[in-house]
């Protein structure tokens, strides 16, 4: 399977779409409470099944209504307590959050405040609260309410909403954001809703939500590869019933929205008040403002992109199982979502040369012990760069040297580093820092080339190189060490690997 470079999203016109939608949805209320699915910024999900897709698109739109936003971010009390990790970064949320606000600054964007959902005195997320309000950032505690949200006569009262601290907010658009999914965003907008309407505001809610796309085919692969992208949490798509039933059109959601839509509604109607004749909410669809699906202009090239997540995706989860982290079910769903689509695991094109490059380097190396690692990274232009593991370096290290090497037209025989320079790097790993191996993973060469950039023009032009590397599509045969997986990741690339370990020892560094 190719895959296709080809931008099939104009970004342009889903930024005007997208915005009528909302200012269109404002109209009918005083203000708007805009819960934001997803991500907010740094959308790479986004970004690889609908090429062309600007990872920041939401910002731009939020920077073209920052005189009508306010936004405020949540975050789960219990993912503060327990460490909960951001995959696509590698860090909690915690300290997501903490950099989500960061990145909104850097746009010209600022935050109201900070809202600890579910919060029961946990420690951590208490410590987290001091530190935000010692940097000047507002927090408030909004609190569990027992069997919510089936118990609406206690969730609708002062004893259920009512008992959270209220936000105060100035602005007609309030958007609903936070680090990762169930953080509380629905119900901090419903707690919200409840205590403005308390002050005679006249208030609505409304969701962005950029997946599953409403308006094509539920089993189109851009909806499929969401349905991949959330095996983990067992979230699937279907038509919505509610809306084919009023409407006689079909519009595709995902089962949480269908389910939770009932006792929503009921939530909703019980806090607004029917004199003021608000709009009336027949379907999870019409709660939403969703126009990605608008954006798309070349259909074909969006759903060979939406494959060829699939294929990542099974991946990833495959080595998350192998080192303990997800169930083997997440593995068989996404599994059973390529067979429905007719996917293979090869037609991810550098797959079978990083195990092609291991095999060859293990035939040479007959009779030597170790484990030998083969890697392959696909470049924008469609040619394929390979590297394997060595005494010296990690097969990631050799990939990415390669890769600059034939990027900057650089002869095979001419030498990026310095040997002088890995030499003293294995005296300090072997001999003071007492490493088993002196091989240097990629963190390591990214650091020995720039400092082997500072005497050697050769390695100054390969490094200027390495800004092409963002989104070319990675394989390795092994589970990549801390250090190349840092590397990786800092690089953008797309990364895969067959979940194999890289070492026989339990404990990596």
């Amino acid at each position: 399977m190719k895959i296709m470079k080809k931008p099939g999203f104009d970004n342009d016109k889903y930024l005007k779409e997208q915005t009528a939608a909302i200012l269109e949805r404002v109209k009918r209320f005083n203000k708007l409470y805009l819960e934001f699915g997803g991500k907010l910024c740094f959308d790479y999900h986004a970004a690889r099944v609908l090429p062309g897709y600007d990872p920041n698109v939401k910002i731009r739109l939020l920077q073209q209504l920052k005189d009508k936003i306010d936004i405020v971010l949540c975050i789960y009390a219990a993912d503060i307590e327990r460490g909960r990790v951001r995959g696509d970064f590698g860090i909690t949320y915690d300290a997501a959050t903490l950099k989500l606000i960061d990145d909104l600054r850097k746009w010209g964007l600022d935050i109201i405040a900070v809202v600890i959902t579910r919060f029961t005195g946990q420690s951590a997320a208490t410590i987290f609260k001091n530190k935000l309000e010692h940097r000047g950032v507002k927090v408030y505690l909004h609190y569990p309410i027992e069997n919510y949200p089936s118990s609406v006569d206690l969730v609708v009262s002062d004893q259920g909403f009512g008992k959270n601290e209220f936000v105060a907010t100035k602005n007609p658009i309030v958007v609903v954001t936070a680090p990762g999914p169930n953080s509380g965003k629905l119900s901090v907008c419903l707690s919200q809703i409840y205590n403005e309407h308390k002050r005679g505001i006249n208030v609505g809610y409304a969701k962005f939500e950029t997946f599953p796309i409403w308006n094509i085919p539920l089993k189109h692969p851009v909806n499929v590869a969401y349905e991949a992208a959330t095996a983990d949490i067992m979230d699937f798509n279907l038509v919505d019933p509610f809306h084919l039933n009023i409407y006689k059109k079909t519009a595709i959601n995902y089962n949480r929205d269908v389910e939770s839509f009932p006792i929503l509604k009921l939530i909703l109607d019980r806090i607004l008040d029917k004199k003021m004749n608000l709009p009336v909410y027949n379907s999870p669809t019409d709660m939403g403002v969703n126009r990605a699906g608008f954006g798309i202009v070349d259909d074909k090239a969006v759903q060979e992109a939406a494959k060829q997540e699939l294929i990542r995706r099974y991946f990833r989860y495959n080595t998350e199982y192998v080192m303990g982290i997800e169930r083997k079910e997440t593995v068989e769903r996404v599994s059973l979502l390529m067979e429905e689509l007719g996917i293979k695991l090869t037609d991810r094109n550098v797959v079978e040369v990083a195990r092609k490059t291991a095999a060859e380097a293990e035939a040479k190396g007959k009779g030597n012990a170790g484990i030998y690692c083969g890697a392959a990274i696909e470049l924008a232009d469609g040619r394929i760069v390979t590297g394997k593991n060595s005494q010296l370096m990690h097969a990631a290290s050799s990939l990415i040297l390669n890769t600059l090497k034939t990027l900057a037209n650089i002869p095979d025989e001419i030498l990026l580093l310095s040997p002088h320079i890995i030499s003293q790097i294995s005296k300090l790993k072997q001999g003071i820092l007492d490493e088993e191996s002196e091989s240097l993973d990629l963190e390591e060469v990214l650091i020995a080339l720039s400092i082997s950039a500072t005497t050697n023009h050769t390695a100054e032009l390969a490094m200027q190189k390495l800004s092409l590397l963002r989104g070319c599509e990675v394989h390795m045969t092994h589970i990549p060490t801390p250090g190349d997986e840092v590397g990786l990741k800092r690089l953008g690339v797309n990364l895969t690997t067959d979940g194999k370990f890289s070492s026989r020892n339990l404990f990596v560094t």
